[in-house]
């Protein structure tokens, strides 16, 4: 487990042991803003279109404050929209996933608690445009992608 380390990461950077760590996954931008054992944070920009199809996190409780933009909401098999100055909450291992068809950018903070994988998951998520592959590493690293609906 790793310490958490004093300091800022300023707005349209993240860190990831080196300030300016940016990480392109699957046409959304994350900028890593805090990593420790007990939690990781990050800051996610999506562009109209873009989205995370459903999937789960067994072993994390996931957050999202929305700051700018609306995003559609699949939680626990219900769809929920969510909007600047809302907080979603998604229990581990419940179902979810979001979509931004509002047709204009959405920004967003998340949080995971315990962090567990997650933060290696996007490491190794950066650039590839492999969906069967972005599904196979996200399986060995504690995120399960649901099959698409028949």
């Amino acid at each position: 487990m790793t310490a958490e380390i004093p300091g800022i990461t300023r707005a349209g950077t993240g860190f990831d042991g080196a300030e300016g760590t940016v990480w392109n996954i699957l046409g959304q931008t994350y900028y890593p803003k805090q990593s420790t054992g007990d939690s990781f944070a990050f800051e996610a920009v999506s562009p109209p279109g873009t989205f995370v199809p459903p999937h789960i996190h067994p072993t994390q409780d996931e957050y999202i404050l929305m700051l700018e933009g609306t995003w559609k909401l699949i939680l626990d098999g219900q769809t929920h929209h969510a909007s600047a100055g809302d907080l979603v909450r998604m229990p581990r291992g419940i179902m979810h996933g979001y979509f931004n068809e509002s047709g204009a950018p959405a920004r967003a903070f998340f949080w995971v608690t315990p962090a567990r994988k997650l933060h290696d998951l996007f490491r190794s998520l950066h650039d590839l445009t492999d969906v069967e592959e972005v599904v196979r590493l996200s399986k060995a690293h504690e995120v399960d992608f649901l099959p698409p609906p028949g």
